[in-house]
């Protein structure tokens, strides 16, 4: 029997420009100037700045905004304002009021620019796209997701409202992991082997080999245990030394061998971090490029077009198409410096919080999660997400992938919290100073660090050992 019934729900659902913002916010100062780019060729209203780029362009990024530009274009007011350009006022701006973009640095290829790219011609509905986004957006130097998916999906419908079931999510992974370079996006070694196995171009019979080898019996593949891998899968010594080339053809960092930039291992820092006079000094590295303005020109046409009540029809479309076209580039201004703003808060807050570090190094590294951040500038922990990832500062200490300062903490009998970073650092060093004739076990380590005070358990120190690449203690022996 059919029947009516009401259903009251909140949803939160995000404007055109709040997705445009997000998506600026994600961008690293290198895609940036391509974005920008893109936005000058389509966008008539906007144009480069050449004047301020022929006067050197020696501003510092700590400085803020000009305080008639930053009310005038602050996001928040604009997603209430749909009649800017009907502002009496605006025809009678002076020059040094122009809306500008100031200057990027040069463009290359990142490899989630790559990713990004190759998502896009996958024709996703948005909300899988979406997801999309967020796992390349997640992805660690060699190519990894270092987030739960489960977590990526949960964090989209509480801050966008994007429900995805688990299914979808796994097939959308499955996409992102079939991009070039084949395997990013894995979430562990053995994913990602398996992964370039099911998409590469091998021999079938040795592929299928391989596949049931590190499926099934990835522990004595690691461990180099090749008598017991041939008698648990009924091989040949011929034909297990086969399948062993195969594997070790694979490449276990698809992320750090991509070479798409051109240039391997290359970072440019989003941001510099210089110590003057005792004195921190925060410049968000983007002034290679020139400033984006506003083209006089069309404004001129669209301001005396403006008062006409009774246009012929050319003049009509004429109007419409400048009066969109201002409203896009008056967003994407809007959004680029709320950007910049963003950005700066979030390295600030970096900068108080792992001040120790940046004086004295790694050892004073402290725990900090971007909940941390998040309440500290007063945003969402997925903004947060958005601003670290990819980003890049270099500092007295060297350059650092933003996301490095965050970790979870560990409590010393002291009573101190030490991040967990500090004691993966210990552990290296512990294995780099051992008697390799006599390589210490994990329970060895675990107990070297509760003599220093921090309590590990076994295992905690053998995943760790695992995040670091090291082999265990029997492969780790040299005679």
């Amino acid at each position: 029997m059919l029947g009516i019934s009401q259903k009251l729900s909140q949803q939160q659902k995000l404007s055109p420009q709040q997705i445009q913002y997000q998506k600026l916010l994600q961008l690293n100062t290198l895609a940036l100037e391509q974005r920008v780019k893109t936005e000058l060729e389509l966008n008539p209203i906007l144009e480069e700045d050449l004047e301020l780029r022929e006067e050197g362009e020696d501003q510092s990024s700590e400085e803020p905004l000009d305080d008639d530009l930053a009310d005038e274009f602050e996001v928040e007011d604009y997603l209430q304002d749909d009649e800017y350009y009907d502002d009496p006022s605006y025809g009678n701006r002076s020059p040094d009021d122009e809306d500008r973009y100031f200057p990027v640095a040069p463009a290359r290829e990142t490899l989630r620019e790559r990713l990004l790219n190759q998502l896009d011609a996958a024709n996703l509905d948005e909300r899988l796209r979406r997801l999309g986004e967020e796992i390349i957006g997640s992805l660690d130097d060699d190519g990894y997701l270092n987030r739960p998916l489960e977590e990526l999906v949960e964090d989209l419908a509480a801050f966008e409202s994007v429900e995805i079931e688990p299914d979808a999510a796994e097939k959308t992974l499955k996409l992102v992991q079939s991009l070039d370079p084949v395997g990013c996006g894995a979430r562990s070694l053995q994913e990602c082997l398996i992964v370039q196995l099911e998409l590469g171009d091998y021999d079938p019979y040795y592929s299928y080999l391989a596949r049931e080898t590190l499926a099934k019996h990835f522990d004595e593949f690691v461990k180099k245990r090749y008598d017991a891998l041939r008698e648990k899968m009924d091989l040949s010594e011929e034909t297990l030394k086969e399948v062993v080339d195969l594997i070790r053809r694979l490449d276990p960092k698809p992320g750090e061998s991509d070479d798409a930039m051109g240039e391997m291992n290359q970072i440019t820092p989003d941001f510099l971090l210089e110590k003057n006079d005792d004195e921190f000094t925060i410049t968000l590295n983007d002034r290679a490029v020139p400033s984006v303005t506003l083209n006089k020109q069309y404004l001129s046409m669209l301001e005396k077009n403006k008062g006409k009540r009774k246009k012929p029809e050319r003049e009509k479309n004429t109007y419409k198409f400048l009066r969109e076209k201002f409203e896009s580039a008056k967003w994407f201004i809007a959004c680029v410096q709320q950007r910049r703003e963003t950005l700066m808060n979030v390295m600030r807050t970096i900068l108080e919080k792992q001040y120790e570090f940046f004086e004295k190094g790694p050892k004073y590294l402290k725990p900090m999660i971007y909940k941390d951040v998040a309440e500290e500038i007063e945003m969402d922990v997925s903004t947060i997400s958005r601003v670290v990832n990819g980003k890049y500062v270099e500092s007295p200490m060297g350059v650092h992938e933003l996301k490095y300062f965050f970790s979870e903490g560990l409590t010393t009998d002291s009573g101190e919290e030490v991040s967990n970073k500090r004691v993966k650092e210990r552990i290296r060093e512990i294995v780099e100073g051992e008697d390799k004739r006599k390589p210490l076990s994990d329970d060895k380590i675990a107990a070297i660090l509760k003599e220093e005070g921090v309590q590990v358990a076994r295992r905690t120190v053998a995943k760790y050992r695992e995040q670091l690449r090291l082999p265990v203690a029997r492969l780790r022996k040299r005679l």
